[in-house]
């Protein structure tokens, strides 16, 4: 039972809709996380903002798949499973071994491989302290910042 109750589609603010019916094209449907964003026309757009930023970098959708599915599992979140299967089979084009795989961390691709070293690690430092999450966040989007600026070519440093 869902704690939240989800706005249609219908119901959102209408500066949304451009961006849930693009979110539609692309998947077919929309999915409820959408619709609850949506709520925040600033917030949807900054998700998928960020979601196409991520989507033009190095990691392929195959990897990104099977992260949140490894990420899903390790939390527990059966509607994040449910999507990220979903994502993985249709648009990353995983096959139902791979999408098990990766819900265990583990991959055939030996960069996925690699991604489950992090996760893992992460997600034995949550465990320890689950009453520290905002701590345990807010170091996980330093490092991510230190590493794009360490990592950036020096011409641009």
């Amino acid at each position: 039972m869902s704690r939240i109750s989800i706005p249609t589609v219908e119901s959102a603010p209408s500066a949304s809709a451009p961006l849930l019916a693009a979110v539609k094209q692309q998947l077919g449907s929309v999915p409820n996380l959408m619709k609850l964003l949506a709520v925040s026309p600033a917030a949807l757009e900054g998700y998928l903002s960020l979601s196409g930023a991520l989507g033009k970098g190095t990691l392929d959708a195959g990897i990104r798949e099977r992260i949140a599915l490894a990420v899903a599992q390790h939390n527990g979140c059966d509607y994040c499973l449910a999507a990220h299967s979903y994502l993985g089979k249709h648009v990353a084009k995983l096959a139902d071994a791979e999408i098990d795989a990766a819900r265990g961390g583990a991959s055939s691709d030996p960069r996925a491989d690699a991604a489950f070293i992090i996760i893992s690690s992460v997600s034995a430092a949550q465990a320890d302290t689950a009453s520290s999450y905002g701590p345990i966040n807010a170091a996980l989007v330093h490092m991510a910042k230190g590493l794009a600026r360490q990592y950036a070519p020096k011409k641009i440093r």
